[in-house]
């Protein structure tokens, strides 16, 4: 599928881009190349290939999932303007 000079300005005012009509051009040329090269990609035997999240055989380390803080949710509470019941009382904001 060959782009023409209206296919490059109609999808950059869709896109809402500012492009000149003389430099469409130069992009007709470099979409040309770049959907070139994806049918190129389309042509490769893919079967049995399983799909990757990432290149790497790289795992995530994680650190413990251990309480390092104490709890001090009634200290906190002490120097609140309003609390109720454990919870922080807030002004109402959608009426």
């Amino acid at each position: 599928m060959a782009l023409e000079h209206s296919d490059v300005l109609r999808a950059a005012h869709l896109a809402r881009l500012g492009l000149a009509s003389q430099d469409a051009e130069a992009y007709v040329e470099d979409l040309d190349r770049i959907l070139a090269m994806v049918d190129q990609l389309q042509q490769v035997d893919t079967d049995g290939v399983a799909p990757l999240a990432h290149p790497l055989e790289a795992t995530q380390r994680l650190r413990a999932d251990e309480v390092t803080e104490s709890n001090q949710r009634e200290r906190f509470q002490q120097v609140a303007p309003a609390t109720e019941q454990g919870l922080y009382l807030v002004p109402r904001v959608v009426e």
